[in-house]
């Protein structure tokens, strides 16, 4: 919601074209990550490691958002751009927080060595 947020807030302002596309990219993405989530396609499609998908879409988002908002928070054309920077920067600790429960829910995963029973 925030980054639907901050792509209205973007749009409607008519801020930079990358403010705006970033913001719209991100709503996107998000929607289609928990869109495969809420429907169990990441246990039918196992060809690739969801959660670790996840942390690296975390991470690319996390540093261009950082970018964006920093660039909208220090331009400031109009109310609409700071506010768009504020939710992005928002968006970004969020981003953070995102990779940090995924990595302890990894690594606190069951073991899937040798030491783990058999089915």
């Amino acid at each position: 919601l925030l980054a639907l947020a901050a792509f209205i807030f973007f749009a409607a302002s008519g801020a930079h074209g990358a403010c705006t596309a970033l913001a719209g990219m991100e709503t996107v993405i998000t929607f289609l990550f928990l869109l495969l989530y809420l429907l169990r396609l990441d246990s039918r499609l196992r060809f690739l490691f969801w959660p670790l998908a996840d942390i690296f879409n975390s991470v690319i988002a996390a540093l261009f958002l950082l970018v964006v908002s920093l660039f909208a928070i220090i331009s400031k054309t109009n109310n609409g751009t700071l506010v768009g920077g504020v939710l992005c920067l928002i968006l970004l600790v969020l981003c953070i927080v995102d990779v940090v429960l995924l990595c302890k829910k990894i690594s606190h995963d069951k073991a899937r060595g040798r030491s783990a029973p058999a089915k």
